[in-house]
């Protein structure tokens, strides 16, 4: 079925964006020439290409371009005319090498080629369609504190490696090291012999202020400062990797910040969408995976015709490919990876707090799956489950689910006296 609208387009543009310049090419309805042009990536370029482009042949005009997001689509969003057509870079990357084998790459003429496929197979691509301001308000914000997250857990990464040259103990007081606590602490504290010297009052004061409130655990604390031993004295070693957990810590510092105010965007966000209700009380979800579940599916349900096409999109789907008498599946490499993550995370979460989940997790690790396989295999079935109640508009109930199992024999139900309720 083809996306294209019954109103006929005007013009056809390919475009190849770059971070300075776009190449463009241009095709009028009905016509076989084709015109090419450059624009600088400057707001007033871009306005003055758009205009022209309307005065010369109205709307719609349908726009070939690899991307989804980005300046460029920002750009180009504005204008009501214009129906954009993102292309996958690796259709356009075959595309190109099935006419020249050499691999001999151009941007006006990846431009040409982004034309090419959409006058030639229409029905190869869906216009982009943007969701409401809200949704959209949702969908980079998720995505972005993802990103703050890893960036956390890189700096604590450097952050430990640091101190076990010269100050290994602060690990051994610390579980969780991606914390104010722990930035404070080793602020105020970032040598063993500065630690030492703090009165144990003092100590209490710092523990009790960050809301530590066992006693024995503050306790212990303190008696493992008093008795510890250092790694080294050489202050050789100890200058520098001080300055360096300073400097690291100041960086920790600004990211916990960032997080807390996305966690504060965010929750402001997604209590204003009404699908959040089918994502929020999910096993396992949470502040954090509910609103990325939520931005993962969307609003629009016309976009996934069937579970199937969701889990290909996002990659959870494995890929099999034939060849003669040879067949070999592998995992799906060109997908959003953000999606994929979401989906993997949150399965992860659900294996000690949904039964079936356990169960099923369980079952593939005793076929040999590795970790990560079996979480994929897990988030597949999660993604039927979901998808279909996002299409009824149904929040899942696990007790209906787990005696459709039961209604249909499921190997994962063979304990029966396990099962809740």
């Amino acid at each position: 079925m083809s996306p294209l609208p019954e109103q006929p387009f005007t013009a056809y543009v390919g475009i190849d964006w770059a971070d300075t310049k776009h190449d463009i090419c241009l095709q009028a309805a009905g016509d076989t020439r084709r015109e090419s042009c450059c624009i600088p990536h400057q707001v007033a370029a871009i306005d003055g290409w758009a205009n022209t482009l309307y005065r010369r042949f109205g709307s719609p005009v349908a726009v070939a371009l690899e991307l989804a997001k980005g300046p460029i689509v920002a750009a180009l969003q504005k204008y009501d005319f214009l129906m954009l057509f993102p292309i996958n870079p690796a259709t356009l990357a075959k595309y190109r090498e099935a006419f020249q084998p050499s691999g001999a790459k151009d941007d006006p003429a990846d431009a040409e080629l982004a034309l090419d496929l959409l006058v030639r197979h229409p029905e190869r691509f869906r216009p982009l369609r943007p969701q409401s301001a809200a949704m959209r308000s949702l969908v980079s914000p998720v995505e972005r504190r993802r990103q703050l997250v890893g960036d956390q857990n890189r700096l604590t990464n450097r952050l430990c490696d640091t101190l076990k040259q010269y100050y290994p103990q602060a690990l051994e007081w610390f579980d969780d090291r991606g914390t104010v606590l722990f930035c404070d602490f080793l602020d105020r504290w970032p040598t063993l012999r500065s630690v030492r010297q703090a009165r144990t009052a003092t100590l209490e004061t710092f523990f009790h202020a960050h809301h530590c409130r066992s006693a024995s655990r503050i306790s212990a604390r303190i008696e493992s400062i008093r008795g510890a031993a250092a790694l080294t004295d050489d202050p050789a070693i100890i200058g520098p990797c001080r300055l360096h957990v300073l400097a690291l810590v100041a960086q920790l510092r600004a990211v916990l910040a960032a997080i807390a105010q996305f966690d504060r965007e965010i929750a402001a966000v997604v209590h204003t969408l009404p699908d959040y209700t089918l994502f929020e009380d999910l096993a396992g979800a949470g502040a954090q995976l509910a609103p990325r579940l939520l931005a993962a599916f969307g609003e629009q349900r016309e976009r996934f015709r069937s579970a199937d096409e969701l889990q290909k999109y996002s990659g959870i789907a494995p890929v099999t490919e034939r060849s003669g008498k040879k067949s070999w599946v592998h995992w799906r490499r060109q997908c959003p990876k953000f999606l994929r993550q979401t989906f993997v995370e949150w399965a992860a979460q659900t294996i000690n707090r949904s039964f079936w989940a356990g169960a099923y997790y369980r079952q593939q690790r005793a076929k040999g799956d590795s970790h990560h396989v079996a979480l994929r295999a897990l988030a597949f079935k999660w993604i039927r489950i979901l998808y279909r109640c996002w299409q009824t508009r149904t929040t899942y109930n696990e007790i209906v689910y787990l005696n459709a199992l039961r209604k249909r024999g499921s190997p994962l139900l063979v304990n029966f006296s396990q099962l809740p309720g």
